[in-house]
């Protein structure tokens, strides 16, 4: 079993802290809420009168739990958004050595807000994963207006999760770059086949969602391709700044020798009886 590390910290003060050039990669499912869980809109969710929340957001008379429509976020909610990823970005890119990668989860609606950023903090963007996963994200008829507009949906339903994939330039060539940090490229599936950008993922099992009941749970066998394929030679440090409920280190930490976790409280955070966003 591999070694690891939790610290419970914002985690931007953590990586000041953090010497340079000290991770290997970093694989993370960040916090994009910015009004879900403030009192206004939590005391909504609880009277089930919407605001941020889609309640109840059904598909086909199918009945599931709240989720937040980032469409409602304005000009100023995606200003801060972009603070922060660039605010992240900015030591990200230093806390990583020459050639580290960094996989970061998004969503189709505000993945531009994250992308953009990275690559101004001096980030390589080299492409992304897709995270094949039916949701019920998505495919509603228009609200308050179900029966009018039978046949037609507001938005696509989801399909899919895209995982932004970054790199901090190497120092020379890739060769001469996994040499010197054991980092610059991607581990392969195998000898005859490898990584690819479109990864097939059921839903996070049950079971799993027993033990961390995080509102954004990724499952562990997809959780375990990512991390496995970030450390391109097998061995190094992989961080995690925004811990969730931990599907990183659980099958992570199997996958290689050393890795460092980070638990935010920037983030939405399980246990914790309140996230913060």
């Amino acid at each position: 079993m591999a070694r690891y590390s939790i610290s419970n910290d914002d985690c931007l003060t953590w990586m000041d802290r953090h010497p340079e050039n000290s991770c290997h990669a970093i694989v993370t499912d960040p916090p994009y809420g910015l009004k879900e869980y403030s009192s206004v809109e939590k005391e909504k969710l609880r009277n089930g009168k919407g605001g941020v929340w889609r309640i109840p957001p059904s598909f086909d008379g199918c009945r599931r739990s709240p989720l937040p429509r980032f469409t409602v976020l304005t000009e100023k909610d995606r200003e801060k958004l972009r603070g922060f990823f660039l605010s992240f970005a900015q030591r990200a890119v230093r806390t990583l050595v020459p050639g580290g990668h960094l996989m970061i989860a998004a969503n189709p609606l505000l993945s531009h807000l994250v992308y953009q950023p990275l690559m101004d903090a001096g980030f390589e963007k080299r492409g992304e994963i897709i995270r094949l996963v039916k949701t019920l994200r998505g495919g509603d008829r228009p609200k308050n207006a179900h029966s009018e507009f039978g046949d037609v949906t507001v938005m696509a339903r989801s399909c899919w999760e895209p995982w932004g994939v970054f790199r901090k330039p190497c120092e020379g060539r890739v060769q001469d770059n996994l040499r010197k940090w054991k980092t610059g490229g991607l581990r392969r599936v195998s000898h005859q086949r490898p990584f690819e950008d479109v990864i097939r993922s059921a839903p996070t099992r049950p079971e799993e969602r027993a033990v961390a009941p995080h509102p954004s749970l990724k499952p562990q066998a997809f959780m375990r391709q990512m991390v496995r394929a970030s450390l391109p030679l097998g061995t190094g440090v992989v961080l995690d700044p925004f811990m969730g409920g931990g599907s990183t280190i659980a099958w992570g930490s199997k996958s290689i020798r050393s890795s460092s976790r980070l638990r935010s409280k920037r983030s939405r955070v399980w246990p914790s009886s309140k996230p913060n966003s």
